[in-house]
């Protein structure tokens, strides 16, 4: 299994390498229709042959799957898998979840938990991902996640169309996950230094409002967030993308993201949204943000 990421969580899912101890679970996912639909009959039928199948991929080094299961009930849900297919020059992520847990974001999420814990050496230049013509969700999903289609593959006298997702994609994911996740109190103190990993220290944070604009550097923007998220003001509270769209040209950046967010102000419940644009610099492989402004919707 790949270094450090044998055990991962999101926000609502926790994933473990599989294991033999899965096997009631894959011997349902791998019978399922839309496993059998779009990945074909592995011809699993028996507890035996499960862990017989369990074992051939937990042994071989160029295959990583992991099972998910929802956080509070420990229920499995669906795998993700990481594959170095003889016939691709990249690793390929994939996913499979049962029927009753799709369409409502779980694949994406585990997806997204994956791919930002997998170290630079299997990053490389990018990621792939293969699916069917006919498999409109999976495709969907890819698109939703970034993945860019780049040409159809013919395996087995099938045709697939492949997709793939940049290693500069996915930092920039990454990087704004953790500069929403600087606000979230729900189970800790958010962490606030953090802030100075992620933005270049002469970054400037805008706030748009009815009569113009509030700038901040780091320090002046930090710091009243930081009191009313520690002294009990604004208690269980996150704030979170929905939809996101990222340019990247060179060294340079952007991301137009429409957020909500959700906690309890002084007792009372408290919901919002807005949009937010990001801009990122990219320096010795690492890149940064540079430059946030934002606007609440009214």
């Amino acid at each position: 299994m790949i270094n450090s990421t044998s055990q991962m969580s999101s926000k609502r899912l926790l994933l473990n390498e599989l294991s033999v101890n899965d096997h009631d679970f894959i011997l349902q996912l791998v019978n399922s229709p839309g496993w059998l639909r779009f990945i074909g009959d592995r011809n699993v039928k028996t507890a035996t042959d499960t862990i017989a199948y369990i074992e051939n991929i937990i042994t071989n080094p160029n295959i990583h799957y992991w099972t998910v299961r929802l956080k509070n009930e420990q229920t499995p849900i669906g795998i993700i898998t990481l594959i170095k297919r003889q016939y691709l020059a990249h690793y390929d992520i994939g996913f499979a979840f049962l029927e009753v847990y799709t369409g409502k974001d779980y694949p994406a999420e585990a997806t997204q938990a994956v791919l930002h814990a997998l170290p630079e050496s299997i990053l490389s230049e990018k990621i792939l991902a293969i699916t069917t013509e006919a498999n409109s969700r999976s495709i969907k999903l890819l698109e939703k996640l970034n993945f860019v289609f780049e040409t159809i593959l013919e395996v087995d006298n099938r045709p697939l169309r492949q997709y793939a997702l940049s290693t500069d994609q996915i930092q920039i994911d990454k990087l704004t996950q953790a500069f929403f996740a600087l606000f979230t109190n729900i189970a800790e103190a958010p962490p606030f230094d953090r802030i100075n990993e992620l933005c270049h220290q002469q970054a400037q944070i805008i706030k748009k409002t009815a009569d113009g604009a509030e700038i901040y550097d780091l320090q002046s923007f930090i710091e009243p967030r930081k009191k009313i998220l520690t002294d009990g003001t604004l208690t269980g509270f996150s704030e979170y993308e929905v939809v996101a769209e990222t340019k990247i040209t060179g060294q340079i950046a952007q991301r137009f993201s429409r957020y909500e967010k959700s906690g309890t102000l002084r007792g009372n419940e408290y919901r919002g949204s807005g949009h937010k644009m990001l801009q990122f610099m990219k320096k010795q492989a690492k890149w940064q943000i540079i430059h946030v402004i934002w606007e609440d919707n009214a």
